[in-house]
């Protein structure tokens, strides 16, 4: 599995934080921005970046961290292919993937201690979706899917 993170200033320790995880761990990970917390760059551009880098397959997943994980999951979501998921707890994090599909995590590093991000970073990259539910209720989710699928076809002119 190969994952693209990313930041703006206010997400930069957290992502650091999750970044010397998935290195300590052997994740295959990229970071492609913020870089230098001297030179920050701004959620509208590092969460199109990430996006596009999960969206067209060299990345499986990607993680996004701003000051409250919204602004990054509102501008990752605008991307064709990309379930974004902003997630304040190791749960959300893992049902965000077992439920949603979800490709992007999102958090935000005003809000997320950076142990508990590290943890939420876990559960998302360990779960697969429908992993753990029940036969009727991974019919139901897969179902689904589709559906979301078809009003993202639509809602695409």
């Amino acid at each position: 599995m190969k994952i693209a993170i990313g930041s703006d200033k206010s997400g930069f320790a957290l992502k650091e934080a999750i970044a010397k995880y998935l290195r300590g761990a052997g994740v295959d990970f990229e970071d492609l921005g913020t870089l230098n917390i001297e030179e920050p760059q701004p959620f509208f551009t590092v969460a199109p970046i990430v996006a596009e880098a999960v969206r067209g397959g060299g990345f499986d997943r990607g993680i996004l961290c701003c000051g409250t994980g919204m602004g990054m999951a509102v501008v990752a979501n605008k991307h064709r292919g990309i379930t974004a998921a902003c997630c304040e707890s190791v749960y959300a994090a893992k049902m965000c993937r077992a439920v949603n599909d979800a490709n992007v995590l999102c958090m935000g590093g005003w809000l997320i201690a950076e142990w508990l991000g590290v943890e939420m970073a876990k559960a998302f990259l360990n779960t697969e979706f429908t992993q753990d539910l029940e036969e009727w209720r991974k019919e139901w989710l897969t179902n689904a899917k589709a559906k979301v699928a078809e009003l993202e076809d639509g809602l695409l002119l």
